[in-house]
């Protein structure tokens, strides 16, 4: 079984909550921050929904520069954008990711900022650290940003307190 088969079931689970996740954000909260140190809101859900056109990167591309290149527009901070950049990013990163040959996985992949090196590593390496778990991470912050505003965490790997799912 490639791998790419292996890992499918896994995104397809992950895009699924941090797409509900997106759903619940309160988008009168704009300005939110839980602590001085944090980013606003405003900001985080429409890095989250982002994140997986991050993941399409990864999969199709040998490295990235953050600092080259044609500057990212950030999603707007309403629902119907945040879900149109997410949904559309995760299909392209599902496409990537299910026509991706085993070899590929080895290839080396790196990512900088203005030419300093943030990451270099295998692309599978790169796809879990820097792309999954990243989004799973900044996914559990908005997770956080939602409890304190009242709004229902749903269930990730396992039931929520909010998402009881029959338990």
């Amino acid at each position: 079984m490639p791998i790419s088969e292996l890992l499918l079931p896994e995104f397809d689970h992950e895009m699924e909550t941090t797409r509900t996740t997106l759903e619940r954000v309160p988008f009168d909260k704009k300005d939110f921050v839980p602590h001085p140190k944090s980013m606003p809101l405003g900001s985080l859900a429409p890095h989250v929904a982002e994140l997986a056109g991050f993941g399409a990167t990864v999969l199709t591309t040998p490295e990235l520069d953050f600092g080259s290149g044609t500057p990212r527009t950030r999603p707007p901070f309403d629902l119907a954008g945040l879900l149109k950049s997410f949904d559309e990013n995760a299909a392209k990163a599902r496409a990537a990711l299910a026509s991706m040959k085993d070899d590929a996985w080895t290839q080396p992949w790196k990512l900088s900022f203005q030419g300093k090196p943030i990451f270099s590593g295998s692309r599978f390496m790169a796809y879990r650290t820097m792309f999954l778990n990243h989004l799973v991470h900044h996914r559990a912050q908005l997770g956080v940003y939602l409890r304190l505003n009242e709004k229902p965490l749903p269930a990730t790997y396992g039931p929520s307190a909010d998402d009881r799912m029959g338990f």
